[in-house]
């Protein structure tokens, strides 16, 4: 017999609430459960005194992701949401959570990843507690392994600060917190497209968060984050290009915002610091790999690339690429430099612009090495530090990006 698919499961006729904790999914039947009683405990060890629900965002999970979630028991009553049969994306889950939170009048909503094996009840109050002290948005700080979310640390955060100015270390993070006027800013939100739709929807709404100055922090979770974390040099599949991609296109929706940013500014931490110290698992790295992946890149696209970035930067690349191994380096303000030129490509689309994303991947596997390489017998805290460093180079090469998007260079 075929299941009936069912858009909503509200058996308590939830009419309102004031704090909503979300868990998308998509074939999270074995790993849901977990997440689901840690945020029921942490809603009713901190937020007892508060109306809640719990909700599941699904992509209608062929894996009975449904009833895993409605079958844990809770004390916190549960809503499952589902988009529509062929409908996947963790942002069109997001889309379902926007109008259901105000359709509820949540006044808070926090957000934690589904395959999250180190979720404690004191996420939920991190996330969650700010929102009601008159933040709009708040981000997660853990402690990840050094090569543990490397998009985030080569991409997201050194762009997101260089362009907007505001030090949010986990733009991408998954878990996070944002106020029910927030998410009606989100509901009519521009910039939405099929990337936002899918993996480009977190950076999205750290974007608009912080172009709509409402007050932002990040708060520290206590634990490592510790999900289903892989090596940076194996299958990205359309993450990459989602999040990257959706990177460059809010760039054109907000130029008036950050072409007048000069400088970023340290966003407040919520709660207490960085003071308990337990360590996240290894995530192992193929050197060889990566190196393997760069150089192919050159035969790939290196068409691409020459019409793409600018003459001195694709030398330089020409440069990197006879290096051996062990003298391999790819120094940061050209990276800064190739991520610029190519977010003027995609505002010009002189190239497809999937095309385009995909001809990135290489280039950020061989900056992945580099960062390897550099951090190898640093801890997380030294290697933590070289990526500040890096982040103040991005904001030095900014003029290069303003010059380069004013007027196309040849």
């Amino acid at each position: 017999m075929t299941d009936i698919f069912k858009p909503e499961v509200n058996s308590d006729k939830i009419k309102e609430a004031e704090i909503v904790v979300c868990i998308p999914s998509y074939k999270e039947a074995d790993s849901i459960g977990y997440p689901l009683v840690q945020a029921d405990k942490g809603l009713i060890k901190y937020f007892k005194n508060r109306s809640a629900v719990i909700i599941n965002c699904d992509n209608n999970s062929p894996d009975k992701t449904r009833e895993a979630f409605l079958n844990t028991p809770t004390e916190t009553p549960k809503i499952y949401l589902s988009t529509p049969p062929g409908v996947n994306g963790t942002g069109n889950n997001f889309k379902n959570l926007f109008q259901t939170v105000v359709d509820l009048r949540a006044r808070a909503v926090v957000v934690v990843d589904a395959d999250l094996q180190s979720i404690t009840p004191e996420w939920i109050k991190h996330l969650g507690e700010p929102l009601f002290s008159g933040f709009s948005y708040v981000a997660p700080l853990y402690v990840r392994d050094k090569y543990d979310g490397t998009i985030t640390k080569g991409i997201a955060y050194p762009l997101t600060r260089a362009l907007y100015g505001r030090r949010v270390r986990q733009p991408i993070g998954g878990d996070f917190g944002f106020s029910g006027k927030l998410g009606k800013i989100y509901l009519e939100g521009q910039g939405w497209d099929t990337a936002v739709a899918n993996f480009g929807i977190d950076i999205w709404m750290t974007t608009l968060a912080i172009s709509q100055r409402v007050k932002i922090c990040q708060s520290f979770m206590g634990r490592p984050k510790i999900h289903r974390a892989k090596d940076p040099g194996s299958s990205l599949g359309p993450m990459f290009r989602q999040v990257v991609g959706t990177i460059s296109s809010l760039m054109t929706h907000f130029e008036t915002f950050w072409a007048k940013v000069k400088y970023s500014q340290p966003t407040a931490i919520y709660g207490f610091g960085l003071g308990e110290v337990e360590m996240p698992p290894r995530v192992e790295v193929d050197e060889e790999n990566l190196l393997h992946q760069f150089r192919g890149g050159f035969d790939q696209f290196g068409d691409i690339w020459q019409g793409l970035l600018a003459e001195d930067v694709y030398k330089k690349l020409l440069e990197i690429k006879d290096l051996k191994e062990r003298e391999f380096n790819f120094p940061t303000d050209l990276w800064a430099r190739v991520l610029f030129d190519m977010a003027v490509g995609y505002k010009e689309e002189t190239v497809d612009r999937d095309g385009m994303m995909n001809s990135l991947i290489p280039l950020y596997f061989g900056r992945t090495l580099s960062f390897v390489k550099r951090t190898k017998r640093m801890s997380i805290k030294q290697a933590e530090d070289a990526i500040e460093d890096d982040c103040i180079t991005f904001e030095t090469a900014k003029p290069y990006l303003l010059q380069r998007w004013k007027r196309k260079i040849t």
